[in-house]
């Protein structure tokens, strides 16, 4: 993968910004296309995820914030607030006294649609998060600013313009790709390949042989982080009836005590019934919801295998990249084994080293690859 001709460019480039896919799509992808840096340039991999957001920056810093922005509601919001925008941690906080927004529910970028106005507010809530997260990169007032934003697949194949509108305040320079490719372009893992990305919203399963991803080559289901949140709460309601909670203290339980794990510690957590904080054990509770979500993914990459090259697809099977906030999941990866084996015949799961930061290290890397001629400058 040396090549660094110049006629391979374009089908790259086109690939990676979302453009329609040239008939030269099956030629492979050119790794390190050019290392070339510019002066006066910042480069950044954005990964702009329905839970949390990451950047990794060419200046060296790495910050994150998870993916929620509020505004106060009225005078007195903002008299004890102090601040115009909340981000992250501190919107979730203080929910209560904010307009209320997480921009990728559901893994997508709402846009207004029949005069609905919740779509404009959904996309000043992600030109805000982005401002924000390019911030905590400290770029200097005369760098320009180049982005490589992933996103989760299905909104970077249906909401790219969403995206891009977002992000034309603040990046000078921009690509879209999705969280799966660009956590495996990251790891150098192009061929032969299959990524379970498993993100809030969604999970995305992308098949990778050597060429861009094409939409068939990525499935994206809904039994993600939120869905497993939900099925917590269904259960704690089931079992607990006396238990009061919210769905963000049932989020805090999975992301503290989260497992599939047959051995896994006892997760014993406090919830108020009738004001008093009583002790329950949830370890099983939590460990069927967090299990439920394995035959869906097995059988997804099941999908993605059986339409692949017959040759090809035990090689598939064997090299399984478990990467999104989601795999932090206690035992997920040797779950997910069982059942490849139990379903497929075969597998070998393996976890990223750095699941907050994945997405956002590969984007990073296709940014310093990519020229800059290639990119759709927005200013």
């Amino acid at each position: 993968m040396t090549d660094n001709s110049e006629e391979e460019y374009p089908t790259y480039a086109e690939d990676v910004t979302g453009e329609e896919v040239s008939s030269a799509e099956s030629e492979p992808i050119k790794a390190n296309i050019s290392s070339k840096k510019h002066e006066g340039v910042l480069y950044l991999g954005i990964d702009l995820g329905t839970s949390r957001t990451s950047v990794s920056a060419s200046n060296g810093v790495r910050d994150s914030v998870a993916s929620y922005v509020g505004y106060p509601k009225d005078v007195v919001s903002q008299k004890l607030l102090k601040k115009e925008i909340l981000f992250g941690d501190e919107a979730i906080k203080n929910r209560l006294s904010l307009h209320f927004y997480r921009p990728l529910q559901h893994g997508v970028l709402k846009c207004s649609e029949n005069g609905d106005d919740s779509g404009d507010e959904n996309l000043k809530a992600a030109r805000d998060l982005i401002r924000e997260i390019i911030r905590r990169a400290k770029p200097r007032k005369d760098e320009l600013i180049y982005g490589v934003i992933g996103t989760p697949a299905q909104a970077s194949i249906n909401n790219k313009d969403a995206i891009i509108q977002a992000a034309k305040e603040t990046v000078d320079s921009v690509m879209l790709c999705s969280e799966p490719f660009s956590v495996a372009y990251g790891l150098d893992m192009l061929d032969d390949v299959l990524v379970i990305d498993i993100g809030a919203g969604t999970t995305d399963l992308c098949r990778m042989h050597g060429t861009m991803p094409e939409e068939s080559d990525q499935i994206t289901i809904t039994y993600a982080g939120d869905w497993i949140d939900h099925r917590i709460a269904e259960l704690l309601a089931e079992h607990h009836p006396e238990a009061q909670f919210t769905i963000q203290m049932v989020k805090d339980m999975k992301e503290r005590h989260g497992s599939v794990s047959d051995n896994a510690e006892s997760a014993i957590v406090k919830l108020p019934v009738k004001g008093r904080p009583t002790d329950f054990d949830i370890t099983e509770l939590l460990r069927e919801a967090c299990n439920d979500i394995v035959q869906p993914i097995v059988e997804g990459l099941g999908k993605l295998i059986s339409t692949f090259d017959p040759e090809f697809q035990e090689r598939l099977k064997e090299r399984v990249l478990l990467a999104g906030g989601g795999s932090q999941i206690k035992g997920l990866d040797t779950s997910i084994e069982k059942e490849m084996h139990k379903l497929l015949g075969a597998g070998k799961v393996i976890r990223i080293e750095e699941p907050v930061y994945g997405g956002a290290n590969g984007a990073l890397k296709i940014a310093h690859d990519m020229p800059a001629e290639y990119w759709e400058k927005l200013k």
